[in-house]
């Protein structure tokens, strides 16, 4: 009998390994992301699927640790500092978006004819986003660390530390037994566990660590990793508070200790496959029955409580400054019910403060809410990349009459226009980026919107009177159209292009360019001089060598882009038109393999 529980048990292993491996890297190929793929699994092969498993509260139970791993992670970002620089973000932001939804979401539920009770707790609950799904749509763009994406971990930070407020006040309001002396004891317990849990991150967790490391034993590492975040955890839990909040302070505590990267290492391989189990835990928990039997209820619900809590997200994102693109992005990613909204329910429904049809119907919504969150995103994105950019505060260019123009202030053209200006050169500055002139624009740039690679843009610039032109865009196509154009209308305009790479440069020259410059060539060639200082080379054989190496590019580049037969013996480095990369110098060492690994390779 243990062998065949066990024999099961392996086949529910690898029936949830195969599901992500086919879902999610075709969910990723049609560009819908790895969340809906995990979902899109857990339906199929789940109760009401395939019904390959039957249970999948089991699931999302040990699947809840992906989402505690993952707040960690977070959390090992963010440098105590940092975290109090955020305050305002989190009490601020985060209590004016928690009010304003949970108002107008009580409100629609009352429209509909439920008491004042009812549609509280069934709006407070649908009002906290999944942070699982949230964090994990943010963290597949790059966008955690990002300022949009601060302000959307601060409102998350607040929502988790809302769970044990809203617990209580379930147990208020509660018909059954109702006593506040345990409910004050509640949260001393916890705001205890909160001061244990910090003021062992800071006297103790460091030197924990420094006496394992001493062990020199890889394996004891990775196991303090997890017990750290997984004791940390429990604690909070223990103390009725959020696990993932327990696990986001730990890792904050451990930001600036020396074995960060190392514990980061040693947690990322757990929190992806955790975390991915957790949404196909959710996609399980999708009960198809209950959305079939009450469907224009439940859709109209899913609908209704989506629409209202993004609207109340945009509206307060814009009134607390961001921009348009901004506030839709976010009212996009966190228009779900999270899944701490399964539990408030629950126990709305134990403590008979909400009835039971009432819990199943917005625990399916809330499900749902979150399948379609992935949706509901990439529909928003398509929705802002099409449509035209806001060009509030910005001047487009119309009439312009100047000695230069430079075309793109982004790395490079600030750089460029710096030299320019210090020589009190009246010259004009376009580009395309209206985020990227506002900011400008605080610092003292005039910067005229428009796009250079237009005829018509480029005639309202003054192209037709400047003595040069600076394309400093990072685009190689666009800015060999902007060369072809110029060098079609404005012939009296010498005509200078950041180029990419090599190649680049090579169509440049062969379109006629006046001057090109490789974007990373000569900053290079100033960071291997100082690199030669370091090791103390004499001043006068560093420069002698910077200008060797210059001069070997230049020969090898005029090789490149001239006219010499394939069969010239200078030029048997190019293979179909393009330059074969080559070292400039040949090393006078040959390559040594260090690691075991590499000789053994090697050997093979």
């Amino acid at each position: 009998m243990a062998i065949e529980q066990n024999s099961n048990d392996l086949i529910h292993v690898v029936t949830l390994l195969g599901a992500a491996v086919v879902a999610v890297p075709l969910f990723r190929k049609l560009g819908l992301g790895s969340v809906l793929g995990y979902l899109f699994a857990g339906l199929v092969i789940g109760p009401f699927g395939f019904g390959l498993f039957s249970d999948p509260q089991s699931i999302l139970h040990v699947a809840e640790l992906g989402v505690v791993m993952f707040l960690f992670v977070i959390g090992l970002e963010m440098r105590p500092s940092h975290l109090w620089s955020l305050r305002g973000q989190i009490f601020g932001l985060g209590s004016l978006q928690i009010a304003t939804c949970s108002i107008a979401l009580t409100a629609l539920a009352l429209a509909f004819g439920y008491s004042l009770t009812v549609s509280f707790i069934s709006a407070i609950g649908f009002v906290l986003s999944s942070t699982a799904i949230v964090m994990q749509l943010l963290g597949e763009r790059g966008d955690v660390g990002l300022p949009h994406g601060q302000k959307t971990v601060s409102i998350l930070l607040f929502e988790d530390l809302l769970i044990v407020p809203l617990l209580a006040l379930v147990a208020i309001l509660s018909p059954i037994g109702r006593t506040d002396g345990i409910q004050w004891s509640t949260i001393g317990i916890a705001l205890g566990a909160v001061v244990l849990v910090i003021a062992a991150g800071r006297w103790l967790l460091n030197p924990f660590f420094h006496i394992l490391a001493s062990s020199r034993a890889r394996e004891v590492l990775t196991a303090a990793a997890l017990f750290v975040v997984l004791g940390t955890a429990l604690l909070m839990q223990v103390s009725g508070l959020s696990m993932a909040l327990g696990a986001f302070l730990a890792g904050v505590l451990l930001a600036e200790s020396t074995f960060r990267h190392q514990i980061e290492a040693d947690i990322e391989p757990f929190r992806g496959i955790l975390l991915g189990l957790f949404f196909i835990g959710v996609g399980m928990s999708l009960d198809i029955k209950v959305i079939t039997q009450n469907a224009p209820a439940i859709l109209a619900g899913v609908v209704l409580l989506m629409l209202g809590k993004a609207i109340c997200i945009y509206a307060v994102a814009r009134f607390m400054g961001s921009s348009h693109r901004e506030a839709v992005d976010r009212a996009s990613l966190m228009a779900q019910g999270g899944e701490f909204a399964v539990v408030l329910y629950s126990a709305a429904q134990q403590a008979q403060v909400i009835p039971g049809e009432v819990n199943a119907s917005m625990t399916a919504i809330v499900v749902l809410s979150m399948a379609l969150t992935p949706f509901a995103s990439l529909i928003a994105k398509r929705l802002l990349c099409s449509e035209e950019p806001s060009l509030d505060g910005v001047e487009e260019a119309r009439d312009l009459s100047s000695c230069g123009l430079v075309i793109g202030f982004g790395r490079f053209g600030q750089v460029v226009s710096q030299l320019l200006l210090a020589r009190d050169l009246d010259i004009t500055i376009i580009d395309s980026n209206p985020e990227r002139i506002r900011n400008a624009s605080k610092f003292g740039f005039k910067i005229y919107y428009g796009d250079g690679s237009r005829l018509d843009v480029l005639r309202a610039s003054g192209a037709e009177k400047v003595c040069f032109i600076a394309v400093c865009i990072d685009n190689k196509k666009t800015a060999n159209k902007i060369l072809q154009l110029v060098k079609a209308e404005f012939p009296q305009a010498k005509i200078l292009v950041r180029s990419f790479d090599r190649i680049h440069a090579r169509e440049l020259v062969l379109e006629g360019v006046d001057y090109q410059m490789r974007e990373t060539f000569e900053s290079a060639i100033v960071f291997g001089q100082e690199a030669l200082r370091t090791a103390e080379v004499p001043e006068d054989d560093i420069i002698a060598i910077a200008e060797d190496i210059r001069r070997r590019d230049a020969e090898r580049f005029a090789l490149e882009t001239s006219g010499a037969s394939n069969d010239d013996v200078a030029v048997r480095n190019l293979y179909y038109g393009i330059p074969k990369p080559a070292p400039l110098i040949e090393p006078k060492r040959q390559t040594k393999i260090l690691n075991a690994e590499g000789q053994n390779l090697n050997q093979s």
